[in-house]
């Protein structure tokens, strides 16, 4: 889906899970052009047919559609455990939104909206989820389950994220990425959504997504990013006041002055993540709150396809 088709999907929506199904079902209707051609929309009460299985539950009618075998899925059945991680730390409420908006353009939008997507998928697949939310606090925790009662209470909490948004507050990623990974014991897939700003030494961070890999768990990070202002330093050269969101710290510049150097240290960085968390067998993934979701949903598939 265009990023124009996706912007104007979502524009006259405003619940959560209606959106997310929108997102998800405009996603599937060209996975056909995919290499998921396997996941077509039936995936959602069926699963392709292993040789060696029993044959009583296959789902003839849809062969003779599709000309492939599927069996019918039963809701008992669970293929995967998720646990979705949000930073909801201020920085993560950056940009600030104008009133003409979309919710999703700035960083915790962009993250409470996939991770909505995320569960959708989930759903439609009978698949358990849970959902941490940290910032200076461990502020949110809910265990792996797949019921609807379950789901609409995580997604009442995502929507709070976007309602009641706190004032300064700092990220203690480090602290309770550990509590987290203590929390998961089933083997599961874990999604962190963050803007990787985190204080102190980046080798305890290191460890605390490390840790989060204990029991054979597997461990996806978005790296939520606005492209335009913290990658590309898209600002003009009019004296500004840049602003800490979670320390307050303040600093005078010209952008220009700063943009070259800046430049360097942001894709340093980067390269550190992306080869620290490659050693470390995670996935890394960085996002931009101006791209569309189909990253999202396509890593997720595929690291579901590898973990088994």
């Amino acid at each position: 889906m265009k990023i124009e088709e996706q912007k104007e999907l979502v524009s006259g929506f405003k619940h959560l899970e209606l959106l997310a199904n929108q997102v998800v079902e405009g996603f599937i209707s060209g996975m056909h052009k995919s290499p998921f051609h396997g996941f077509s929309a039936e995936f959602a009460e069926h699963k392709v047919y292993n040789s060696g299985e029993s044959t009583k539950h296959i789902d003839w009618k849809l062969f003779a559609k599709t000309d492939r075998l599927y069996t019918k899925r039963f809701e008992e059945e669970t293929n995967l455990r998720c646990h979705l991680i949000i930073d909801n730390s201020s920085s993560m409420h950056y940009p600030k939104l104008k009133n003409d908006d979309l919710f999703f353009h700035n960083k915790i939008g962009f993250s409470v909206l996939a991770s909505a997507v995320l569960m959708n998928l989930l759903k439609k697949q009978r698949d358990a989820v849970g959902l941490s939310v940290y910032s200076d606090t461990y502020e949110y925790y809910a265990p792996e389950k797949g019921s609807d009662r379950h789901h609409r209470m995580i997604l009442n909490k995502l929507e709070d994220l976007l309602e009641n948004p706190k004032e300064s507050k700092s990220t203690d990623t480090v602290t309770f990425l550990h509590q987290i990974a203590e929390k998961i014991h089933r083997r599961s897939m874990i999604i962190l959504f963050t803007d990787m700003f985190q204080t102190g030494n980046q080798e305890a961070l290191f460890n605390a997504l490390q840790h989060l890999k204990h029991n054979k768990h597997k461990v996806v990070v978005f790296h939520v990013i606005d492209k335009k202002t913290e990658i590309n330093f898209h600002f003009d050269n009019a004296p500004r006041k840049f602003i800490d969101l979670e320390t307050g710290e303040q600093i005078n510049i010209f952008a220009d002055s700063v943009k070259e150097a800046y430049a360097e240290k942001v894709n340093a960085y980067f390269k550190t993540l992306a080869m620290t968390c490659a050693q470390n067998k995670i996935k890394y993934v960085p996002v931009a709150v101006e791209e569309i979701f189909e990253k999202i949903l396509t890593t997720y598939l595929v690291e579901k396809q590898m973990f088994g």
